[in-house]
C-alpha cells in the first residue's frame, strides 16, 4: 500500500446551534496522500482546509464518504488507536499541547500514556529532541522557551509517539518570521531526512512552495492540485479564489505584463535572482 491517506467523496456538515440547520465544510472531496511525500494544504479562511485535515486523524468524522488512514477507516472506533498511532498532529498554538514543566518530560507524555517501557521512552525523549534541534534545552521549563522553540518542542512530542505521518494544522500562524523559519526547516528535515509523510495546512504561499504538493480548498472542494510550479503559475485563479502568491512569482508575473521575458514557473527567489543575472 503506498497511500498514508486515503479520502473518497467526503462530504462534512456542521450543526449551527442557534437555528439547528447544516452548513456544508466538505463537499465530495477526493484526496490519495502518498506515503513519504510532502502536501501542502491551502484555501483562504473558511474554506475548509482545517476541517479536512481533522478529518484526517478523526479529530472529525465524515458526514458522508470515506476517510482511511493507513487503511484503516476512521469512522471505526476499534481502529482509532491505530489511527492515531499512524497520523500525528500538531496545532497552531504549541501551548495547548506542553503538558510538563520541564521539556523532557513533555515528550515523554505520549509514550508514557502508550504503556513503553522506560528504557524506550528515554531514548525515544532522546532522539525526537536531536530531530527537531532541541536537546540541548532537554532540562529547560517549555514556558520560557520562544514560540519557534515551543513549537519544536510540540513536534518533538508527536515525532516520540513514531508516526508515519504528521498533519500541521496552521502551525506558524502564532510565529515571528525567524519562528516560522525554525518550524519550517524542522518540517521539511522530518520529510527528507527521516521519511515522515508530511500535510502542511497553511496560509503562507512560502511554505506551501516548499513542499512537493499543493492541494487547494476552495468552499469545500478542491480547486487545483499540483506541484508548487502548476499551481502558482495559475496567477488569475488563484486571485479569484481569493489567495495570493508567493511574492517572487508576483513580481514574475507583473514583469511578464510589462513585455519582460520571465519564465511563469520560477516560484523562489534563488531561481529568481539565476534567471536575472544570466
Amino acid at each position: 500500500m503506498n497511500n498514508m491517506i486515503e479520502i473518497k467523496d467526503l462530504t462534512f456538515e456542521y450543526n449551527r446551534e442557534e437555528d439547528g440547520k447544516n452548513i456544508p465544510a466538505l463537499s465530495g472531496v477526493d484526496l490519495n496522500i502518498e506515503k513519504g511525500s510532502f502536501t501542502a494544504v491551502i484555501g483562504h479562511n473558511g474554506s475548509g482546509k482545517s476541517t479536512l485535515a481533522k478529518n484526517m486523524n478523526a479529530l472529525l468524522l465524515p458526514s458522508g464518504g470515506k476517510v482511511y488512514v493507513n487503511g484503516y477507516d476512521t469512522a471505526d472506533e476499534s481502529k482509532l488507536w491505530h489511527i492515531r498511532q499512524a497520523a500525528g498532529m500538531v496545532f497552531q498554538n504549541p501551548d495547548n499541547q506542553l503538558v510538563s514543566a520541564i521539556v523532557e518530560d513533555d515528550i515523554a507524555f505520549g509514550p508514557e500514556n502508550l504503556g513503553i517501557e522506560p528504557g524506550e521512552i528515554k531514548k525515544r525523549v532522546k532522539e525526537s529532541l536531536q530531530a527537531v534541534g532541541m536537546y540541548d534545552y532537554r532540562k529547560k521549563a517549555p514556558h520560557l522557551l520562544s514560540g519557534g522553540q515551543k513549537q519544536r518542542i510540540a513536534i518533538a512530542g508527536v515525532i516520540a509517539m513514531r508516526p508515519e505521518c504528521i498533519i500541521f494544522d496552521e502551525p506558524t500562524a502564532m510565529l515571528d518570521p525567524y519562528g516560522r523559519k525554525e518550524v519550517m526547516d524542522t518540517i521539511r528535515k522530518l520529510n527528507k531526512e527521516e521519511g515522515i509523510t508530511i500535510i502542511l495546512i497553511t496560509h503562507f504561499m512560502d511554505e506551501a512552495a516548499l513542499a512537493d504538493r499543493i492541494v487547494v480548498i476552495d468552499e469545500g472542494k478542491i480547486a487545483l492540485d499540483g506541484t508548487p510550479k502548476s499551481v502558482f503559475v495559475q496567477v488569475e485563479k488563484l486571485r479569484k479564489i481569493g489567495l495570493e502568491v508567493p511574492i517572487v512569482t508576483e513580481i514574475a508575473f507583473r514583469l511578464r505584463n510589462k513585455g519582460i521575458h520571465v519564465p511563469e514557473d520560477i516560484i523562489s527567489l534563488e531561481e529568481m535572482v539565476n534567471y536575472l543575472c544570466q
